[in-house]
């Protein structure tokens, strides 16, 4: 039987109609990759929220992976987060003061979580592609890093699952609505994706 690989993106928020994190987990929910299947799940934009509902996720789907996605619009590559930290602040845009009133993720949880994700090998692939795409330090303060948080806190006693987060830039329909904005088409982020859940599935 194939093995779960939960694939997590966001509805819509700050005005959009659209979220390419989900459109793209979307796109690949049900695709069989190596020896795992994606199932894709939709979530809310509140940290306290989107964290309880990986967080149940994994409990009842034991998957063999997790990749979480989101949009950070304004960035011009993939970003492969490389730290979650335990602070949430529910107000995007106070991410810039770092998350000075953040509350925790986790209460009593650690300080962070280093990504689980085979990244120098997803870097590769999808640079032979040509597909843009880089690492990133931190996954921020707000949902995205709470969901990349609540998804590896959760998985701390399997060790061997591999678990982390990659954000993703604007589609290339909303950036149209805005000036000198970077994006990619959402045919290229999907490409991008379904290389890094066969990096992924290599692990399993």
């Amino acid at each position: 039987m194939a093995r779960v690989i939960l694939l997590t993106g966001f509805e819509p928020f700050g005005g959009e109609r659209t979220n390419p994190s989900w459109e793209v987990a979307k796109r690949l929910n049900g695709k069989a990759i190596g020896a795992g299947v994606v199932k894709a799940m939709r979530l809310p934009v509140n940290c306290r929220r989107a964290a309880r509902m990986v967080t149940a996720a994994i409990e009842e789907m034991r998957p063999a992976a997790m990749l979480g996605l989101g949009q950070a619009g304004g960035r011009p590559l993939l970003s492969l987060e490389k730290v979650a930290i335990n602070v949430a602040d529910e107000r995007a845009s106070r991410e810039v003061d770092g998350g000075i009133n953040g509350k925790p993720v986790v209460g009593g949880g650690p300080d962070a979580y280093m990504s689980r994700l085979p990244l120098a090998a997803i870097l590769r692939a999808l640079r032979r592609r040509n597909i843009p795409a880089g690492l990133s330090l931190s996954a921020g303060v707000y949902v995205c890093n709470s969901v990349m948080y609540a998804g590896l806190h959760t998985l701390r006693r399997r060790r061997n699952t591999p678990a982390g987060f990659i954000h993703l830039p604007y589609e290339a329909g909303q950036a149209a609505r805005r000036r000198a904005v970077a994006s990619m088409s959402l045919e290229l982020m999907t490409a991008g994706i379904e290389l890094a859940l066969r990096e992924i599935a290599r692990q399993l």
